[in-house]
């Protein structure tokens, strides 16, 4: 299950979520982090979901034990997912743009795809190539590739 989105707040604070989609794991979670000396807020979306934000700007060893503890719990509630009758697995990537008139969206990216982004780049990578694309479609470029574009 995906999970991780990077977010910029509207105070420039960046983030990331983790989702959950068991509320006692999304609780594990918490705890895990606080016992890091973190604090991490949940909170539940729309998709059902319990997301985990915590600060963007942690060193590398304590991310590495914070995404090693979250790929425990992932592999925790896929066993729980498979095992719960009715209970439909999703596998989402959500990445946090700020479009060209200051409102805020969130692009949707399936699973697969999100988990080879997350293989390949870091989430400051994935928020810089989302956040291009985004651009793009906002402000299209119609022609060739090769001319000078005026901005």
């Amino acid at each position: 299950m995906m999970g991780n989105a990077l977010m910029a707040g509207q105070t420039g604070f960046m983030s990331i979520e983790y989702i959950f989609f068991n509320e006692a794991l999304g609780k594990r979670f918490v705890q895990f982090v606080a016992e890091q000396g973190i604090s991490g807020q949940m909170r539940q979306d729309e998709m059902d979901a319990f997301v985990v934000r915590l600060p963007e700007d942690l060193d590398e060893e304590l991310s590495d034990a914070i995404e090693d503890e979250y790929d425990v719990l992932m592999r925790e509630q896929m066993v729980l997912a498979e095992t719960e009758e009715g209970w439909a697995t999703r596998q989402v990537m959500g990445v946090d743009i700020t479009r060209a008139d200051g409102s805020r969206g969130v692009v949707r990216i399936e699973g697969a795809i999100g988990r080879r982004l997350s293989e390949h780049f870091t989430p400051e990578e994935i928020h810089e190539l989302v956040s291009a694309i985004a651009e793009s479609l906002e402000n299209p470029v119609d022609g060739p590739l090769c001319r000078k574009v005026q901005r």
